[in-house]
């Protein structure tokens, strides 16, 4: 697409899967891009190596959401930017964040008629006693945490509008692992940390499991790796398919054995595991089991996934984490 083709926002731009959308978006020839994110471009910028046309922080958004440019000209909003983290404790800084910021944002799409693409996410299944259906009622689910119950009113807000975006779709995602997530500290995913670790260690930590049906080490996850999120991002802006919630996971349970021994292989290193207790705070709110059903979006013709878990440990190890380069 040429610079002068339509304009797309980008919210969380510098952040893991917003830098990753931006790249996405880049790859396919679109640069006229208006990034935003909370944190400046001089606090870190994970787009040095990105085209886009302007940076704003996330508090100006609004001064240029006003301008007729912006009303004019912008196709899409991709609504990344939140707090994502699941520990976080003050309830009026994620209500504004994660609710009050995307209802705005839906508001200024559906009266300018402008799309919508926002993140949601798995945490709004709590822990699995209704499934992990896209569509399941959200009025019936239980979030573990503040951030999931954040994240679960924006679902149940969304579906009761009468008044939308075009096209809006907000985004269940499970457990997103790779590239541009370095900046994320406790919320960066455990392939990223245990790579680091493994950098001057031997062994690998895994928390034990308190639950007897499952065995240390195989709790389960729905690994998704972030070039294949960015990818399912960029088509639903082509295929457009029925507006509403879907999940972003891989479709299929792996172990956390699994993701280490991925990891060891990437590494060539020979595997050992040292069984961890799991830090009390954690152990109330942790989830054994998650898994995208998969159905709805399959349904409407959207692509399966290209990168199981092993070929993308392999790549992000590879081309990205033992390199100097590593970003996007």
């Amino acid at each position: 697409m040429p610079d002068n083709g339509p304009m797309i926002i980008v919210t969380g731009a510098n952040g893991f899967i917003g830098s990753a959308m931006i790249w996405q978006l880049n790859e396919n020839g679109f640069n006229d891009i208006i990034a935003t994110d909370t944190v400046d471009l001089d606090q870190r910028n994970l787009l040095s190596k990105r085209k886009y046309t302007h940076f704003y922080n996330a508090a100006e958004l609004w001064s240029y959401l006003a301008t007729p440019e912006a009303q004019k000209k912008v196709t899409w909003i991709i609504h990344m930017g939140a707090c994502s983290a699941t520990t976080e404790k003050n309830w009026d800084f994620l209500y504004s964040n994660n609710f009050q910021y995307s209802q705005r944002l839906f508001e200024w799409c559906s009266q300018y008629q402008k799309n919508l693409i926002y993140a949601s996410s798995a945490a709004t299944y709590g822990a699995g006693e209704n499934g992990f259906d896209d569509t399941t009622d959200p009025e019936k689910l239980k979030p573990l945490n503040l951030y999931g119950d954040s994240k679960v009113i924006m679902d149940r807000w969304a579906l009761k509008q009468k008044a939308t975006p075009p096209h809006w779709y907000g985004l269940k995602f499970f457990n997103v692992y790779g590239p541009n997530e370095y900046e994320k500290g406790s919320m960066a995913s455990v392939a990223f940390k245990s790579f680091n670790h493994l950098k001057t260690h031997a062994s690998l930590g895994l928390f034990k499991s308190y639950v007897s049906q499952y065995k240390d080490g195989e709790q389960v996850r729905d690994f998704v790796y972030v070039k294949d999120v960015v990818r399912w991002m960029f088509e639903l802006m082509n295929k457009k398919p029925e507006n509403g919630i879907y999940n972003m996971g891989y479709g299929e349970t792996r172990t956390w054995l699994n993701m280490a021994s991925a990891l060891f292989k990437a590494l060539n290193k020979p595997q050992q595991i040292d069984w961890l207790e799991m830090p009390d705070d954690i152990k109330n709110q942790y989830q054994y089991y998650t898994l995208a059903n998969m159905t709805k979006w399959k349904t409407a013709g959207l692509s399966n996934p290209e990168w199981p878990l092993e070929k993308a440990i392999d790549d992000y190890v590879k081309n990205y984490l033992t390199q100097e380069d590593s970003w996007l």
